[in-house]
């Protein structure tokens, strides 16, 4: 059992409650011995006083043995993705519509306390890394804990791609972008786009056109360690590779997305009071009139 001794905090900066919460718990925290760490923008919008160490959001796990986020999905994901294996999360919904974010406010003084002494259930996700490569050199790295996103701009037209699965040629795909989604992130722009919600420990992986050109392309699940390579078949188009939402880069014709699966899974805190099922009924409303 690991006697945790340091503990990582971000906030949603644009709300006033996980911000007070946020500096609330590490005034707390610090009283009763344990180290705290920022990430950067929680800490700017705080206007904190010394005592508390700040890390950028990829750097911010590696300096703790806890993570502990304030918001919706979004904030824990700009943490998560980076953070080592063996740096548990818990994710603190704020009342925003989250799948990641299971515990409530409500019940977070509980969760605490059962993690700091050592009583704690984690549930290991899955993460991928993704490459970007141009003319044979490799130009970007990334990892990812939802998905990786092709798509195109308002104004573009249709873009094509071509997609091999494990060194085998799937299809090309004429449409107006591809979603590759770890189970995690199956619930996110996967599900929108009318791709599977699959369960989130499972090892597998979905690649969900965007309104594809031919009615025959549907959603593929894979299992997750076959590599997954995207050829942009397109000139002179604006096409995005976006991940997890919130990073990304333009690609042009003839790049290459390599996409497999992480050596390091992101682990969070499972919350003792309900389950995946429990999650899915409350976000997606089912059974409700």
């Amino acid at each position: 059992m690991i006697t945790i001794r340091s503990i990582g905090i971000s906030a949603k900066t644009t709300s006033p409650a996980a911000l007070q919460l946020a500096e609330s718990l590490a005034r707390d925290l610090r009283r009763r011995g344990y180290g705290i760490a920022f990430d950067s923008d929680t800490a700017r919008a705080l206007s904190l006083d010394h005592g508390f160490v700040v890390a950028s959001k990829p750097e911010l796990g590696r300096a703790v043995q806890l993570l502990i986020t304030f918001g919706g999905d979004g904030t824990l994901l700009a943490v998560a993705r980076h953070a080592p294996a063996n740096v548990p999360i818990i994710g603190v919904n704020m009342g925003t519509l989250g799948f990641l974010t299971e515990v409530r406010f409500e019940e977070f003084p509980e969760v605490l306390e059962r993690v700091l002494e050592g009583n704690m259930v984690t549930e290991s996700r899955v993460a991928f890394d993704v490459f970007v490569s141009r003319s044979g050199d490799q130009i970007s790295r990334y990892r990812v804990l939802n998905d990786a996103v092709i798509n195109k701009s308002a104004l573009a037209r249709i873009i094509e791609m071509r997609v091999r699965v494990g060194g085998h040629f799937v299809s090309s795909f004429r449409a107006d972008g591809l979603i590759v989604a770890t189970p995690t992130g199956s619930t996110a722009y996967n599900l929108s786009a009318g791709g599977p919600i699959i369960y989130p420990t499972m090892g597998a992986v979905v690649l969900t056109p965007i309104c594809p050109h031919m009615l025959s392309n549907r959603p593929i699940v894979l299992p997750d360690e076959l590599e997954i390579e995207i050829e942009i078949a397109t000139a002179n188009q604006e096409v995005f590779l976006t991940l997890d939402g919130q990073e990304g880069l333009p690609v042009s014709e003839f790049d290459r997305v390599m996409v497999r699966k992480s050596p390091e899974p992101v682990s969070f805190v499972s919350s003792a009071d309900k389950n995946y099922f429990d999650v899915l009924r409350a976000k997606l409303k089912w059974g409700e009139a």
